[in-house]
């Protein structure tokens, strides 16, 4: 710095000082630019990276999507084996042949090791099919007590229910003395998240619903052999014991065995249910969930869900109803679920 004031100083003095400044402050002035330069240089650098991981990413959940897409729809060929029991035949349109409502998958490309679960929506419960038992039931499974639980599930009907002369007055005024904006939407919930716009529902039960629910399956009944532990014990009727005994039998199926087993189980099932057996079923929903996991060699992942409707015609084999990108997860997380 000092020298650079003698310098000044001196240019001050010369009679062409002047010039010698000019050439100082352009010389600072390039500087400048350069290093400007070189840090968009860099910014542009990571960006294209960031954004080619996200390209990549994207083609492979559509190829895991796809691979999940032909397990689900496509018939396994299993030769018979010499002096094989023949297999009681399996109840409410499931066959031994049927293709899996659940699978786990891995490959490897574009760099990138790529996890892939789907599993059925008839795993969750429907907002828009289920009865008042079965929302009732995980309600009170997730933390509300019984009173509390029938009276949200309640709500959650009323949000759904076309409206009529008496629900219309009766819903609205209920809002509009809650001090809510808004009123019921008297129709099929669009999206999951629209639960946390039904009147008395707490916060925390919303949050703690959400992965157990859906929009998608259009089904009344649940399939008890591909749901989460909550869901099964959501069911009327439903004891530990009895949740104990699904939980282990489907645990201890191997998965090319597991349409036939469910066929038969879901007899002894149904059997021990009553009348909540209307609320099981294996038929599997038209719709699936799809989670897929993408672990690049730079430790990045990225986390997508996508639910998919199986199509029966056309010239494609599914449509896309959902699809969520979920989060790009530290270097340092640990692995995680495909699926939320």
């Amino acid at each position: 710095m000092r020298a650079l004031c003698r310098i000044f100083a001196r240019a001050r003095r010369a009679p062409d000082g002047f010039i010698v400044v000019a050439v100082l402050w352009i010389l600072g002035a390039l500087a400048t630019l350069a290093t400007v330069y070189a840090v968009y240089v860099v910014n542009t650098a990571i960006g294209l990276g960031v954004h080619d991981e996200r390209v990549r990413a994207e083609s492979l959940v559509t190829a895991g999507v796809e691979l999940a897409v032909y397990k689900m729809t496509a018939t396994p060929q299993s030769p018979p084996t010499q002096g094989a029991i023949p297999q009681s035949p399996p109840t409410q349109g499931a066959t031994p042949e049927s293709p899996p409502t659940q699978g786990l998958f891995t490959f490897r490309a574009e760099r990138a090791n790529v996890m892939v679960e789907f599993r059925s929506e008839s795993a969750r419960i429907d907002l828009n099919s289920a009865p008042k038992e079965l929302l009732a039931g995980l309600f009170r499974v997730l933390g509300a007590n019984g009173d509390l639980a029938a009276a949200y599930a309640d709500r959650v009907i009323a949000w759904r229910t076309p409206p009529t002369a008496a629900n219309q007055d009766n819903e609205s005024s209920a809002y509009r003395t809650a001090g809510l904006p808004y009123g019921p939407r008297l129709g099929p919930f669009p999206h999951t998240a629209e639960l946390s716009l039904v009147l008395g529902l707490p916060e925390l039960l919303v949050e703690r619903a959400l992965p157990f629910v859906t929009v998608y399956s259009k089904q009344a009944q649940i399939n008890p052999f591909d749901a989460a532990p909550e869901v099964v014990a959501a069911l009327p009727g439903m004891t530990p014991d009895r949740l104990h005994d699904i939980l282990a039998q489907r645990d201890l199926t191997p998965q090319n065995r597991r349409n036939a087993q469910d066929a038969q189980n879901m007899q002894n099932l149904t059997a021990a249910l009553g009348p909540a057996a209307a609320l099981v079923t294996i038929t599997p929903s038209k719709a699936a969930r799809v989670g897929v996991r993408v672990d690049f060699e730079n430790g990045r992942q990225m986390r997508s869900e996508v639910v998919v409707l199986l199509l029966d015609s056309g010239t494609e084999p599914y449509g896309v109803l959902s699809w969520r990108d979920l989060d790009d997860v530290p270097q340092d997380a640990p692995p995680r679920s495909a699926l939320r």
